[in-house]
C-alpha cells in the first residue's frame, strides 16, 4: 500500500520544488535547467574501473540535481520521475552510438538490492528508466526497458567504501536472469542508472551482460555497450571540474 499512497499523494497534495523548495511547483524552471538543460556529456571517474563502458550523464551531482535525485530515491517524491526520465533520455541518446547495432534501444537498469527496494517502497532506477523509455518513444526513438539483471549474492552497503572497495564488493555480484540474453539479442544495449559515483556498478553490470551474450572480455570498444545516468560527480566531467 505504501507505493499506492505515494502515487495518490503526489497528485493531490501541495508540492514544493524538488530542487530548491520553491512553493507550488514540483520542479521550477531553474532546477529543471540544471537537471537536463545543459545536454548530456561523457563522464569518466578517476580512477576508471576496468570494463567500464562509455558513460554519459545529464548533469553534475550537486545542489538542485542532488536534491531532486535524493527526493525521488529516498523520500518518495515519485512525481519527479518524469523530469528525471527526461534527463536520462538525453543521456541515453548520447550513449546510443556506443551501443552499436541498428536495433531498438534496450535500457537495462542496474538493479538495487531487494532490501533497499523494500525499504524505499520502489526501485528508483527502474522507475526512471521506464520514464526515459517513454520519453524516447514520444520523440520517435524505439526504446524499451529490459530489467534482466539480478543480484546473485548479497553485497555490503556501498556508502563509505573507496573506489577499490566498491569494485571488490561488487565483483561477480550481478547476473542476467535466465532467458534474459535471448531478449537482448538484436538490440542496442544501454545500461542505465540514476547516479554514477565510482563506476563500479556499471562496470559489473557490463561484465554480467557481456558474459551473458558471449562478449565477456571486451567492453570498451564501440558496438558493445553504452551507459547512461542522470548524474555523476562534478569531478567526472572534464569541463565542470573545479
Amino acid at each position: 500500500m505504501r507505493w499506492w499512497w505515494r502515487e495518490i499523494s503526489g497528485l493531490v497534495l501541495p508540492v514544493d520544488c524538488g530542487g530548491c523548495g520553491r512553493p507550488r511547483t514540483a520542479l521550477c524552471e531553474e532546477c529543471a535547467g540544471a537537471l537536463y538543460g545543459a545536454g548530456a556529456r561523457r563522464v569518466r571517474p578517476d580512477p576508471e574501473p576496468g570494463g567500464l563502458p562509455v558513460v554519459h550523464a545529464a548533469a553534475g551531482y550537486e545542489d538542485a540535481v542532488r536534491a531532486v535525485l535524493l527526493g525521488h530515491k529516498e523520500r518518495g517524491a515519485l512525481g519527479l520521475a518524469g523530469a528525471l526520465g527526461r534527463a536520462l533520455a538525453g543521456a541515453v541518446r548520447a550513449s546510443a552510438p556506443y551501443a552499436g547495432g541498428s536495433g531498438p534501444l534496450l535500457l537495462v537498469p542496474v538493479p538495487s538490492a531487494r532490501s533497499a527496494v523494500r525499504a524505499r517502497g520502489h526501485d528508483p532506477a527502474r522507475r526512471i528508466a521506464l520514464s526515459a523509455s517513454a520519453e524516447l518513444r514520444r520523440t520517435g526513438v524505439p526504446a524499451r526497458v529490459l530489467a534482466v539483471l539480478r543480484q546473485r549474492r548479497a553485497v555490503a552497503d556501498q556508502s563509505g567504501l573507496s573506489a577499490r572497495q566498491r569494485l571488490v564488493n561488487l565483483s561477480g555480484a550481478l547476473a542476467v536472469a535466465a532467458g534474459g540474453a535471448r531478449l537482448l539479442e538484436g538490440g542496442r544495449v544501454v545500461l542505465v542508472d540514476d547516479l554514477m559515483t565510482t563506476g563500479a556498478s556499471l562496470a559489473e553490470a557490463a561484465r554480467a551482460v557481456g558474459e551473458a551474450v558471449g562478449e565477456a572480455r571486451e567492453f570498451n570498444g564501440p558496438g558493445v555497450l553504452g551507459a547512461a545516468v542522470v548524474a555523476a560527480p562534478v569531478s567526472a566531467f572534464p569541463s565542470l571540474r573545479k
